[in-house]
């Protein structure tokens, strides 16, 4: 099955665009009475990214704005994403994956900190006392695409054509074609446990060389856990949008994931796998060395959309 790239109602929110050097990852929640705001600030965010990047064309400022679950019916009337659902936590014998409060989710990104900055702030300006900020992370790209635990981070990710296949929503949801599944999670890392391992056993959780990202083969790895496989034996591929983020004065150090998928069946079933186990694989080694401490999802709509929004 493949998802088009068309013009219109469905063209998506720059899910599709390359990873920025700065961005700024933004989670609330709608207060009660709050909803009539967020909708004039979901309906007029394609004017303000415009605005505040056009006096730095070069800064590629972007934003990815999602809706969770038990927000929507609260924001919109008609119907829903077809596969729109709460977080579904995880609790391992090892290993959790917390569901915490998540209505609102926005990807700021771009070249420049200042600009990201910027629009933040303005968001945050325009939805004081509509909405209660649940997390914000500021987060960069570190070396040459490396995580906070010296791996490359990010290498299987789809290009091209490949990535709407993987990211996009096509005509199995009319309605929402161009939308995509973002699921969230924030992982802090114990880089001193980490650090305390040989490079070799480090490669052997990542299931890559650090120096020079070659895959290995090492079965049970994360690589492993996370290799999903479709009915037809082929990869199942969804769209990482991983950074780093950290204050090493306060000892944090960690990795903010975002899944962008066209179905959230996909990155559910790798999660699983990695929190819970299965019979061939898992759970993932590295969250011996790294701990979830958020967990939502969102269905980011496309621009049409956010630009015509339904009646509540």
């Amino acid at each position: 099955m493949t998802s088009t790239l068309p013009s219109g109602e469905t063209l998506p929110q720059p899910v599709l665009n390359p990873s920025a050097s700065v961005a700024v990852f933004l989670v609330a929640t709608v207060d009660s009475g709050g909803e009539a705001v967020v909708r004039e600030v979901l309906g007029s965010l394609a004017g303000l990214v415009r605005s505040v990047g056009f006096p730095s064309p070069d800064g590629g400022l972007g934003c990815v704005a999602g809706i969770g679950s038990r927000a929507w019916d609260r924001l919109f009337g008609g119907p829903r994403p077809a596969e729109l659902h709460p977080f579904r936590e995880l609790a391992g014998p090892r290993h959790h994956a917390p569901a915490t409060p998540g209505d609102l989710f926005f990807h700021i990104k771009a070249a420049r900190t200042d600009l990201c900055f910027a629009l933040a702030a303005e968001l945050v300006r325009r939805l004081r006392g509509t909405v209660t900020v649940r997390d914000e992370t500021q987060a960069f790209s570190y070396f040459d695409s490396r995580n906070v635990l010296g791996f490359v981070d990010g290498t299987e990710n789809p290009v091209g054509q490949a990535a709407a296949d993987a990211a996009l929503v096509g005509e199995e949801d009319p309605g929402f074609g161009g939308g995509s599944y973002a699921i969230v999670q924030k992982y802090l890392h114990d880089v001193d446990a980490w650090d305390a391992l040989a490079v070799e056993a480090q490669e052997k959780v990542i299931g890559r060389t650090k120096l020079t990202n070659l895959e290995l083969d090492a079965p049970g790895s994360h690589k492993d856990v996370n290799t999903v496989l479709g009915p037809d034996g082929s990869e199942q591929q969804i769209l990482r949008s991983a950074m780093p983020f950290g204050r090493p004065g306060h000892g944090e150090f960690g990795t903010y994931f975002v899944a962008y998928a066209r179905t959230p069946a996909i990155p559910e079933t790798m999660l699983r796998r990695m929190f819970l186990g299965g019979p061939d694989a898992g759970p993932d080694p590295l969250l011996d060395y790294s701990r979830a401490v958020t967990g939502s999802l969102f269905f980011v709509p496309p621009t049409g959309f956010l630009e015509s929004l339904p009646d509540s």
